[in-house]
């Protein structure tokens, strides 16, 4: 086997390992499920920092995993056969990290355990209904319609969450 060829095996396993979340997007069912917990788990790795720094490294890691997402997207269609390909899960991770970022920016504090429960299925929620204009942001092409959907949506799922971090205890909802 010439090294060329085992570079480039390499780099093709690097490329899906990022692009799958560490292989979670590549679950037989529900990847974009799977997916959004590499987010989870990344915006606790991240909650180590102090705020407002969390707030800045959560979008900055949102926009490092899109701006990864979009340079990678016209290869993962090559390599997987098909426009935005499930097991591509790194903008579900962007969407997560967009979600909690806001919830830090406008709350001033990590989301706790529930937070992130509820961030989890907000995002879930809003991806999986692909408010507007998420379906017209899927037809872009390469890998800004794979990523720029779930930012977007994210908005949606944050500012929620972040509604309920200010005002869920006089719903009588814990701490988030």
């Amino acid at each position: 086997m010439s090294s060329s060829s085992e570079a480039s095996r390499v780099l093709d396993f690097v490329r899906v390992f990022v692009l799958t979340s560490g292989g979670l997007g590549l679950a037989g069912f529900a990847p974009g499920t799977f997916g959004t917990v590499g987010g989870v788990l990344v915006a606790r790795l991240l909650e180590f920092l102090p705020w407002p720094t969390l707030a800045l490294s959560l979008a900055g890691a949102a926009l490092v995993c899109t701006a990864i997402g979009v340079a990678l997207g016209p290869w993962a269609e090559r390599y997987f056969g098909e426009k935005d390909p499930g097991a591509i899960v790194l903008d579900e991770v962007a969407g997560y990290l967009v979600t909690v970022a806001i919830f830090v920016a406008v709350t001033g504090h990590a989301p706790t355990l529930f937070g992130h429960c509820l961030a989890f299925v907000f995002f879930r929620v809003v991806d999986i209904a692909k408010f507007w204009p998420a379906r017209h942001l899927e037809a872009l092409p390469h890998g800004y319609g794979v990523m720029l959907d779930d930012v977007v949506l994210a908005l949606y799922s944050g500012a929620a969450l972040a509604l309920l971090g200010l005002y869920g205890e006089g719903l009588g909802l814990p701490p988030l």
